[in-house]
């Protein structure tokens, strides 16, 4: 089961992570999302674990504990959305947007 965590601590290592979770269970991985312009870390990460009741148990153990001063914030991953990502600035396409008959 894949296991969303935010409200991370900026000083919080992937091993703390990982060792955290280890307490209820076997660990696949565990990674912290960095930030690509800062190299710093975003606040959040995923646990991934292979047994389910063991996952629902880090789940339940540590949605809201503290870890490095924070309570982080755990929970059952959700899939990335299917939709389209765009930029905002839909509509028409072209020029300024005015009318070309003026010329």
């Amino acid at each position: 089961m894949n296991i969303f965590v935010g409200n991370l601590s900026y000083d919080v290592s992937e091993d703390e992570l990982r060792a955290a979770f280890e307490a209820h269970g076997e660990v696949a991985s565990a990674s912290i999302i960095m930030d690509r312009m800062t190299g710093r870390s975003r606040g959040f990460g995923f646990v991934e674990m292979p047994d389910k009741n063991q996952a629902t148990a880090a789940i339940q153990a540590l949605n809201l504990q503290e870890l490095k001063g924070r309570a982080i914030t755990v929970n059952e991953a959700r899939p990335k959305s299917e939709a389209p990502r765009g930029g905002g600035f839909g509509g028409k396409r072209g020029g300024f947007g005015g009318r070309r008959d003026r010329w």
